[in-house]
């Protein structure tokens, strides 16, 4: 058995909203919307990881808050796993720089408004479980 890798999630919310990234590759996945994040690299936790991640592909300044419980395979031998994030104050607006090519900003009442990819789908159920918007 292969050991696994990680791949974070970011629930990054702001204002009440959850960021939706729609990917633009690799081609069987481009068009579909995911939670932005990527691998984490040897000797990185993956709170660290999730930050250079949205740095990388969003522009954006972010801290990691919590970590949504669960953890879903991809195909092998990546799990995900979810952190819920925010801005950091003063950091950019996000913009989608690599393996994006629309941002959306989904309230509660639009959170299935995106076609999510399947593996992202549970996560974004539990985000919306756990979603008290004050």
């Amino acid at each position: 058995m292969s050991e696994r890798i990680v791949v974070v999630g970011a629930a990054l919310l702001d204002a009440g909203r959850l960021l939706a990234a729609r990917r633009s590759a690799p081609p069987d996945l481009a068009g579909r919307w995911e939670l932005p994040g990527g691998k984490v690299e040897p000797g990185e936790t993956p709170e660290h990881a999730l930050v250079r991640e949205l740095r990388e592909e969003l522009g954006v300044e972010a801290e990691a808050v919590s970590r949504v419980p669960g953890e879903w395979p991809l195909r092998d031998p990546y799990v995900l796993q979810v952190w819920t994030a925010g801005l950091r104050p003063g950091s950019a607006a996000p913009e989608p720089l690599q393996d994006h090519d629309e941002l959306r900003w989904l309230t509660p009442d639009e959170l299935w408004d995106v076609d999510w990819l399947d593996q992202d789908v549970p996560a974004v159920r539990e985000v919306a479980a756990a979603w008290s918007v004050p």
